[in-house]
């Protein structure tokens, strides 16, 4: 076995809506990461499992730490956009791994912030934020996500949220109309709803609707490559609409949060469109909070293109923990 496996400390692992990554770490370094589709797999045991073997690993000798898209309310989780459930006691049943603990993906993100270096953030503006403030990240990707960091509290602080799920506010009347048709199809218009990778095909829809059109939208992918080339009007609005949303609710969370040490971007979809963000209307919308606009206009505002923040997190946290328990 390579002298840097056996190095290793923990296995950890991002567990999103659509992929799942899976790496090995030691003094807060990650190393030999291996990308999964979701689609494809029954369950994440068989990842770990096929991880593990592909390895010559023992479980054994590990700690297992895993970022999980969904609130982490105990040692078991449900994913809230795939149909998996996992399970701590289980999973170190079934393997017989040394620990192992769950935390929310965006918290396993807000723990990278004090590794990442210059060159994993591009600026968006702002001042240069207070060095004892919370720190937010927030983005985008199957589902839409969002957690704390809070270093006057200890550098591995977070504090979790599920912000991504309180009803999404409108900037503008083009906006509320968009709102309102998609609550006469859903109900309640979570953030989540519209800014996310479902979202930007639900925006395509919606807009078409208001227009008194009907459309077949064309998958997220799909709508943000015709948006950012130009070669499809309605794939252009809803890009612009999209980005013009998520600007107005982190603005928001930003004020709710008291995020003066910086609000930082990531997530799946983001940093493949960084060009299309800095042209686009996010930071005026972000800043668009009336007397609070000078507020937010001190705020470090900054895109993650680290490629595995969350990782990188996990790789930090675990390390802390190598011998004794986690509280």
């Amino acid at each position: 076995m390579p002298e840097q496996l056996t190095a290793a400390d923990a296995l950890i692992g991002d567990i999103g809506g659509t992929n799942t990554r899976l790496a090995l770490s030691a003094g807060g370094r990650y190393f030999e990461v291996a990308h999964f589709a979701n689609a494809g797999a029954a369950g994440l045991d068989v990842l770990i499992e096929r991880y593990l073997h592909e390895h010559q690993l023992v479980a054994a000798e590990l700690q297992l730490w895993l970022a999980v898209a969904a609130p982490v309310r105990g040692d078991a989780v449900a994913m809230t956009n795939l149909p998996w459930r996992i399970s701590a006691p289980e999973l170190e049943a079934r393997f017989g791994f040394r620990r192992v603990r769950l935390v929310n993906d965006f918290a396993a993100v807000a723990l990278s912030l004090g590794a990442l270096e210059a060159a994993d953030w591009v600026s968006l503006g702002g001042g240069p934020g207070a060095a004892d403030a919370p720190r937010l990240v927030l983005g985008p990707g199957t589902g839409l996500g969002a957690a704390l960091w809070i270093p006057a509290a200890g550098r591995d602080f977070v504090l979790a949220t599920e912000a991504g799920h309180v009803t999404l506010a409108a900037g503008d009347e083009r906006e509320a109309a968009v709102i309102a048709a998609a609550r006469r199809r859903h109900g309640h218009v979570s953030a989540e709803r519209l800014l996310s990778g479902p979202g930007l095909s639900e925006l395509y829809r919606l807009l078409a609707e208001v227009e008194g059109r009907a459309v077949d939208p064309p998958p997220p992918a799909a709508v943000t490559a015709r948006g950012a080339e130009g070669s499809d009007p309605l794939a252009v609005a809803a890009l612009e609409l999209f980005f013009s949303l998520l600007g107005g609710f982190a603005g928001n969370l930003g004020l709710s949060t008291g995020a003066r040490g910086g609000v930082f971007l990531a997530g799946g979809i983001l940093p493949r469109l960084r060009e299309a963000l800095a042209a686009s209307a996010f930071r005026t919308r972000f800043l668009a909070k009336g007397r609070f606009a000078a507020y937010l206009d001190e705020i470090p505002l900054a895109l993650i293109v680290h490629p595995d923040p969350g990782l990188l997190g996990l790789a930090h946290a675990s390390g802390l923990h190598t011998t004794s328990p986690a509280q």
